[in-house]
């Protein structure tokens, strides 16, 4: 190491030999350092109004709460931030870097090794036992001392490992918190009273608590389930998995469509986190064996958020799935869901029709409630009375007058479209057609004169025409209601924090199937915090839109059709393939081959 002293020297200094700082900005970064711990040192602490700029008294924080902008033209405008300097750091002292989540480390391991007050003075987290040696994250290199105090408590040598600052901050406070609620849990069973129903709300409004505000006194469970809602709607997770198994609890959650093991708890907080779940999302705590819904309105950061709650009898007892439902993710404009001009410009034309049937397709998760939820946000005017009919209700939204589906008394997706015909409706919204009911009462609907949008589960747009067919409906039924179709899949973004080039050669990309003469320039994400080291950040939509032209409607007529025909004359009339618009996207710098290949099938 250059310097053998922690301090503003050796942090300027590394920047600098790095090439992040000019000679002259260091100086001024100096010298304001120093002034500022000067004039704070003259200044009586009781004349509040005349002190100046608080600077951080530690060298690190002081850098980066100056707000440097990396130089470069790759930079995006992000900053010399702790990933930097801690990168920065571990290679001058020849010490492994590591970035660290919670459900890497052994909770207990770290809390019975040090108290959080230590951690938190000197920002040091036993992260686990490698090679007979405590692995210790710190923040820099200068922690002999330190490391020697961790040493004696954990009565084993120590090797240190430089982390974020920032990142063991954040692990701090998580796994003190949520340590403490799982131990105090685990001696308390904490069940709940049967709660009755009030059909007047339909979700109840639950305040949760941050990860500081949760104390030693609160009670445990809340605590607990409070925590594991914070931290969902934190990571932005779209699912929290609670899963029972032979000899404990496995808490799972999916950020941007893919599941992450997060926690392992104790089994014997199964019962009491189930009951929690159940008094607050209002369902019967008392029955096991039936499947349950339910609904839950918590804060957010900006406004407010739903979860949808569902539980199930599995093997080892109930399975939890909450589903957060983010106002913020579910209505997009349009503009921003669709990468092709000429897409949005179809898909616009498409929903400005005054009747007819549109049907968004793909799998589960492919986003087709936020394309539905979208649009009739955007078609939903003073002018137009918007019905849907959904099962479940996915987001309470007050411009559309929403019907939930309840099969028990004969309320169906089929049944409920015949009666909301008498309710002088403009636009109607069907959750799913799943039956030949619903697809025949959908087309009366469309022949009277109403706009239906509805969802399908085929692979793509053409599909979806051969699908209906296959449900009973007659072919000149469907070429005279279907205007529109069309298909998506979620590729997930690559992380904007982290992004950086790669070249993929002529001959890895023949490989994987892409037809090219020259080696490409594309781009990945290296994985930071942002993005929980994933490379990825966000989701965005690979889409298909299908208008049914005169040339597609009489090819609907043909006795025998096939999807792949209707394909084919699509093509010739201009379709865009889901492949296609991936790989655009992927040429963009927006996704990485490997989300193409993961997410769309390969065009015949």
């Amino acid at each position: 190491m250059k310097h053998s002293k922690y301090g503003l020297n050796y942090v300027i200094d590394l920047l600098v030999d790095n090439g992040l700082l000019g000679l002259g900005q260091s100086s001024e970064l100096k010298t304001e350092y120093m002034s500022a711990r000067s004039a704070r040192g003259r200044i009586s602490p009781t004349r509040k109004a005349d002190r100046p700029e608080e600077i951080p008294d530690d060298p690190l924080d002081f850098v980066i709460s100056r707000k440097l902008l990396l130089p470069g033209d790759n930079a995006l405008g992000r900053t010399i931030d702790d990933d930097i300097l801690a990168r920065l750091m571990a290679g001058d002292a020849n010490l492994p870097y590591r970035r660290v989540e919670q459900r890497e480390l052994d909770l207990e391991l770290v809390t019975s090794i040090l108290p959080k007050i230590f951690a938190a003075r000197h920002l040091v987290l036993p992260l686990g036992l490698e090679d007979g040696r405590l692995m210790v994250g710190v923040r820099h290199p200068f922690y002999q001392s330190v490391l020697e105090d961790v040493r004696r408590a954990a009565e084993q040598p120590t090797a240190p490992v430089i982390v974020p600052g920032n990142m063991i901050r954040k692990l701090i406070s998580e796994i003190y918190s949520f340590r403490g609620s799982v131990v105090g849990a685990e001696g308390q069973y904490a069940g709940g009273p049967g709660i009755g129903f009030d059909i007047g709300n339909l979700e109840q409004f639950v305040k949760l608590k941050s990860a500081a505000e949760i104390g030693e006194d609160d009670q445990h469970i809340k605590n607990l389930v409070d925590f594991l809602l914070g931290e969902a709607l934190s990571g932005k997770a779209s699912d929290i998995h609670i899963e029972p198994k032979r000899n404990g609890l496995l808490v799972r959650m999916r950020f941007d469509g893919v599941l992450h093991d997060l926690h392992h708890l104790p089994k014997v907080l199964h019962p009491a986190v189930t009951s929690r779940i159940k008094t607050i999302s209002r369902l019967d705590i008392a029955e096991k064996r039936r499947p349950q819904d339910g609904r839950i309105r918590i804060a957010a950061k900006n406004g407010e958020a739903e979860v949808r709650v569902s539980t199930v009898p599995v093997a080892f007892g109930e399975k939890t799935v909450m589903r957060i439902l983010d106002p913020e993710a579910l209505f997009l404009d349009l503009e921003d869901m669709f990468s092709n001009p000429r897409d949005l410009a179809r898909w616009k034309a498409i929903t400005s029709l005054p009747h007819g049937i549109i049907l968004v397709t793909g799998p589960t998760g492919s986003g087709k409630t936020t394309t539905l939820y979208s649009t009739l946000r955007r078609l939903a005017t003073e002018a137009v009375n918007v019905t849907t009919v959904e099962d479940p209700i996915e987001m309470i939204h007050e411009e559309f007058n929403q019907i939930a589906v309840q099969p028990k008394i004969g309320i169906t997706f089929g049944s409920i479209i015949r009666n909301i015909l008498r309710q002088d409706p403009d636009i109607i919204m069907i959750g799913e057609m799943r039956d030949a009911e619903t697809a025949e009462n959908a087309v009366q609907a469309a022949l009277t004169g109403h706009l239906v949008l509805s969802t399908l589960h085929t692979n793509d747009a053409p599909s979806a025409v051969t699908r209906l067919l296959d449900l009973g409906l007659q072919p000149f039924l469907v070429a005279s209601t279907v205007v529109g179709i069309i298909a998506q899949r979620l590729l997930r973004r690559i992380c904007k924090y982290c992004v950086e080039d790669f070249v993929l050669t002529r001959e890895a990309a023949l490989e994987l199937g892409f037809l090219t003469e020259n080696d490409l320039t594309l781009k990945r994400g290296r994985g930071c915090e942002m993005c929980r080291d994933t490379g990825y950040l966000g989701r965005m939509a690979a889409v298909e839109v299908l208008g049914m032209s005169e040339g597609l409607k009489r090819l609907t007529l043909k006795e025998g059709l096939s999807s792949q025909e209707l394909k084919g004359e699509a093509r010739r009339e201009g379709l865009t393939t889901l492949r296609e618009n991936a790989l655009d996207l992927m040429l963009a710098g927006l996704t990485t081959i490997e989300e193409v290949l993961r997410v769309t099938a390969p065009d015949d």
